[in-house]
């Protein structure tokens, strides 16, 4: 039987500079090996390659822990340098939005200051010059996004100590880092409140143009509110995802273990979500629940901006005009995360069912929220109920409330 014949390929990547960066993947003693080579060009990369397959045909190639036992000290790289190795270590492990976000840490702020610094010249006091620079900008970066960088500097050091290139991380540790304010925590407080941004919601269906009569508003922030999913998973959300039969929502794409979870579909959400698949022009098992036009992942920022913004706004005026205060300022579709688990406890479920469907596995979170929910009268609550079931309550002889309803009828175009 004839041999197997040694092979190899060249691999590449665009690092952060927009350089290419080249390494080898083969396969030697059985095992597979990848050998970096940094921005060689392509005919240096083919050249290194056909010495190391002639080196495994002769049976002389070695590990490179063998070679390094005779070889020089390995020099002491920059922080860009050294940078661009780690990219290319970790970036396959990263989720896309997670690439992004370290993409904007690296090329916004760390390199732009450390970048040609050797890794043992970079100091406790140079690293807290970086803090007074960033803060003291003409717009300054919040407290937060500095201790964000930091955290990524100090994970990307960690390596150069593990390497013994350098002996200590000089980004590492409570001290390195920019005291932050308790973040205000938003979320829709009142039956009133919730009322008024899915009416908005409905208000702007009625009112869209033919090209946006896709967008089921009113149908997407109930399911941010009634179901607590974070953004990022209602964009993820198929139809795979939702059992309308048996009641019961599966959120299988999270950041978290924890996030993968099920999610009661209560009265309400069930008939928006029902009217949604009756009208989805694509309805299929693997298709979005809230799709494009053209049946594609929505973005997070048009969730944001498109969906969640003018509803906000509608709705704050249509209060205003009531004689009832607007929505708190700075609502997220993390805040109506929130205000799920607010309305969880205003229905009288165990904790530990709330925290199954949020997803959470800190318990004080839990409590925290269910303390603000327990100040609550029982008219409240009972108001909250009769939204979230689709049912009409009057609590000590005051109007009913109004059910959430059906979708308005232009999504049916």
């Amino acid at each position: 039987m004839m041999a197997r014949q040694t092979s190899g390929a060249i691999v590449e990547h665009t690092g952060l500079d927009g350089r290419t960066y080249r390494a080898l993947r083969f396969t030697a003693a059985g095992k597979r090996r990848y050998a970096s080579l940094g921005p060689v060009s392509r005919g240096d990369a083919e050249s290194e390659l056909r010495h190391v397959l002639a080196d495994l045909e002769r049976g002389t190639w070695r590990p490179r822990k063998e070679v390094e036992a005779t070889a020089e000290p390995e020099p002491v790289p920059t922080f860009h340098e050294f940078a661009e190795r780690w990219w290319l270590r970790n970036e396959r492990q990263l989720a896309e939005n997670t690439q992004a976000d370290y993409r904007w840490r690296l090329e916004r702020h760390l390199l732009p200051f450390f970048s040609d610094y050797r890794l043992d010249r970079i100091t406790f006091d140079l690293v807290e010059r970086y803090i007074a620079v960033k803060l003291g900008e003409d717009e300054p970066l919040a407290p937060r996004s500095v201790n964000m960088t930091l955290t990524l500097m100090a994970a990307i050091l960690e390596g150069a100590v593990e390497r013994e290139l350098i002996a200590r991380n000089p980004a590492k540790g409570k001290r390195r880092r920019v005291r932050e304010r308790a973040p205000r925590r938003t979320y829709l407080d009142t039956s009133e409140q919730i009322e008024a941004l899915l009416a908005a919601a409905g208000e702007l269906d009625s009112e869209a143009r033919h090209d946006r009569r896709h967008v089921s508003r009113r149908a997407i922030l109930a399911t941010l509110t009634f179901a607590g999913l974070r953004i990022g998973e209602l964009c993820a959300l198929r139809w795979r995802d939702v059992d309308l039969k048996t009641g019961w929502l599966h959120v299988g794409e999270s950041k978290t273990d924890a996030g993968r979870r099920r999610v009661k579909i209560r009265g309400t959400l069930l008939d928006q979500l029902a009217v949604v698949q009756e009208h989805a022009r694509h309805g299929k098992a693997s298709d979005y629940v809230f799709a494009t036009r053209t049946g594609g992942r929505q973005s997070r920022e048009n969730m944001r901006s498109r969906v969640l913004a003018p509803a906000v706004e509608l709705a704050s005026e249509r209060l205003v005009e009531a004689g009832s205060s607007p929505l708190p300022d700075g609502l997220t579709p993390h805040s109506l995360r929130r205000t799920f688990a607010s309305v969880l406890y205003a229905l009288g479920e165990d904790p530990g069912v709330v925290m199954d469907e949020m997803g959470h596995t800190d318990p004080a979170l839990a409590l925290r929220v269910y303390r603000q929910t327990m100040r609550r009268g029982d008219d409240e609550k009972a108001r909250l109920r009769a939204l979230v079931e689709g049912t009409e309550v009057a609590v000590g002889g005051s109007r009913s409330v109004e059910t959430a309803g059906p979708l308005v009828e232009q999504n049916a175009a």
